[in-house]
């Protein structure tokens, strides 16, 4: 039965930012297709998706993978708009940088051609990452959408998911030219770190970084002195915003909030003192500091965030607590 306000598609569905969107759309009475990846053996557990209210009558689960672009088009068909969010994760570093980037553009390019060959989508709302406007040579205090991260003097920095990161930037850059030269009608959101609640069963690769203080996890803090942040809630509903908004064109950064690792040891310490933070250990470790990035364009066009750091982190402790992460 198709929902009241229509069918959308959001690939990478398994995801943190896919998963929460997800639950969003349903719950505003959209019907949903949404990709995951092939399980030929079904040993993936997606009732977390499943169950959640209205999945039984308005989602529907279609396997697609980015080596294969084509099996994207079953889901793609119908929907007014594609919420593209898949892309080939490896933060382990085990991939080639080469590899991960020509599945991830290829898959995304096939995507777009799907869009572009379907008769219904009428837009592609694409969630690029925070990492794409950040690392450059210029000395930019506060950076915003007509930056682009140099590759080149990102791998120089030799900071953690180089690859991962690189990736997400030619995709984007690839998805653009695209979109300019078909004439689709493309945005992109681009959050920074998200943080916050989960409703998939593993710790989101973000989480398990803002919450690496708590964790022990201090090898996430080599490179960055400081971090820009958002709530998984307000990416969700900036996603659908960027749908719902008829004059959305561009590049937007989705960003609320911004801290250095010190302040970041101090809000932590003084709000969780269960939790022993290393911060003499933390603020050792060698870093690069990243620009602030601006969030006006969003906001100017009426988009208000909700949440705050309070917010962000309660949700992902207490997530983690009832997963058995922490």
């Amino acid at each position: 039965m198709e929902g009241e306000r229509g069918a959308v598609c959001v690939t990478g569905g398994t995801g943190y930012i896919g998963s929460w969107l997800i639950m969003r759309l349903l719950e505003l009475g959209y019907s949903v297709n949404a990709t995951v990846r092939f399980d030929p053996e079904c040993k993936r557990d997606i009732s977390y998706l499943t169950n959640l209210p209205g999945a039984s009558e308005r989602l529907q689960i279609f396997n697609a993978d980015l080596n294969e672009p084509n099996s994207f088009s079953a889901a793609i068909e119908g929907c007014t708009v594609v919420f593209h969010l898949a892309h080939p994760i490896d933060h382990s570093e085990s991939q080639p940088e080469e590899a991960e980037t020509k599945k991830a553009v290829e898959g995304t390019l096939g995507i777009l051609k799907a869009c572009l060959n379907s008769k219904t989508v009428k837009r592609i709302v694409y969630t690029a990452s925070g990492a794409t406007v950040m690392f450059n040579h210029k000395d930019q205090g506060v950076t915003d959408e007509t930056t682009w991260t140099d590759v080149d003097f990102y791998r120089s920095l030799n900071i953690r998911s180089t690859s991962y990161l690189i990736a997400k930037t030619k995709t984007e850059r690839a998805a653009w030219e695209f979109a300019e030269q078909h004439g689709l009608d493309l945005v992109s959101l681009i959050p920074p770190l998200v943080v916050g609640p989960f409703i998939c069963p593993n710790i989101p690769s973000s989480v398990n970084m803002a919450l690496a203080m708590i964790l022990g996890k201090l090898e996430c803090f080599r490179g960055l002195i400081n971090s820009n942040l958002v709530h998984v809630d307000d990416v969700a509903s900036a996603l659908i915003f960027l749908f719902e908004f008829p004059n959305a064109k561009g590049r937007y950064i989705c960003c609320s909030n911004a801290m250095t690792k010190y302040e970041l040891c101090e809000f932590l310490s003084a709000k969780y003192p269960e939790f022993q933070i290393r911060t003499a250990d933390i603020l050792k470790i060698e870093s690069y500091e990243v620009p602030r990035i601006s969030s006006k364009k969003l906001l100017d066009s009426g988009f208000k965030f909700k949440y705050g750091l309070d917010e962000m982190f309660d949700g992902a402790i207490l997530c983690a607590k009832e997963k058995g992460f922490l």
